[in-house]
């Protein structure tokens, strides 16, 4: 069925919660490929005694590079990457094998609704050892988004073929911030018109656990953000924002396939603002920290 790829970074005890709701919650057999940041917590060994496929790297490799390594070991034919800190809900497989069918082709990015931190808030503990399975299962299904444009980035689907296409994800935005917008607008170029976020494919979202253990290592860590947005801008001409609002609709409700953006004066005049930024940073902002430094 589908190879789900989790990056996990000494984060044994979401990351076993995360595993336990795989197996517990799901409708088929699936083949779970993680890949290890450094792992001296007993992350290796506990996958080792589980049978679950991993890649390893002694050092913090960031989510792009691990999920790139991870995947060269999936065997099935639709990727689903997923952080370690989520909780799967029942049938959630089954909800996303009835839209592949519905679509009927392999063009399409799908992603999930996060519940707690994310679309829906609904609180069932903070932490795996305080979560509220029972209250959980017996209330998700009364919570509800809709099916909307875009993406919430994780979880996410892509069959292999698109997923290999582009190149996986980009790796110098480590740690991660900024690889889901550029991963999507790779996607775009490649002719992909269906990003949509299903309501009922929902995960319990403890809190981007994984991440910011990733930045809390980094140095600048209140630079990482714009950081990453100025690797986008100078890359692909236009900012996240802007490529999120006007190509992807982002949180809007799903109407079907996207379409090109129509050239209003509300999009030009962002379109402006985008390339006087990109100018800045190219020519300027670049020069201004080369003096700093």
């Amino acid at each position: 069925m589908f190879s789900i790829l989790i990056p996990t970074f000494n984060n044994i005890e979401y990351l076993k919660f995360c595993i336990n709701s795989i197996k517990k919650n799901s409708k088929f057999d699936h083949q779970i490929v993680c890949h290890v940041n450094v792992g001296n917590d007993g992350t290796t060994e506990y996958l080792k005694n589980k049978k679950i496929n991993f890649s390893h790297t002694i050092y913090n490799s960031g989510i792009c590079e691990g999920i790139n390594t991870a995947a060269k070991l999936a065997r099935f034919d639709y990727f689903l990457y997923a952080h370690d800190d989520f909780y799967f809900c029942p049938e959630w497989d089954l909800v996303l094998l009835n839209e592949i069918n519905k679509i009927g082709h392999n063009n399409f990015y799908l992603s999930g609704t996060m519940m707690n931190e994310g679309q829906i808030k609904f609180d069932c503990g903070k932490k795996p050892n305080e979560f509220n399975e029972k209250k959980f299962l017996e209330n998700y299904k009364d919570f509800n988004y809709y099916d909307f444009q875009g993406s919430t980035w994780a979880p996410t689907l892509v069959h292999k073929s698109i997923w290999n296409k582009v190149g996986g994800f980009s790796e110098e935005y480590f740690p991660g911030v900024g690889s889901d917008p550029d991963f999507n607008i790779k996607l775009w170029n490649e002719g992909i018109r269906i990003f949509k976020g299903l309501n009922n494919f929902k995960v319990y979202h403890f809190g981007s656990v994984v991440l910011r253990k990733k930045i809390n290592k980094l140095e600048n860590k209140p630079n990482y953000g714009s950081r990453s947005g100025k690797v986008f801008l100078l890359k692909w001409g236009i900012s996240i924002k802007f490529f999120k609002k006007f190509y992807l609709k982002s949180n809007t409700k799903y109407t079907g396939p996207l379409i090109k953006p129509k050239h209003s004066f509300n999009f030009l005049i962002n379109f402006i603002k985008c390339k006087l930024n990109y100018f800045y940073v190219k020519f300027f902002y670049r020069k201004i920290n080369l003096k700093k430094n």
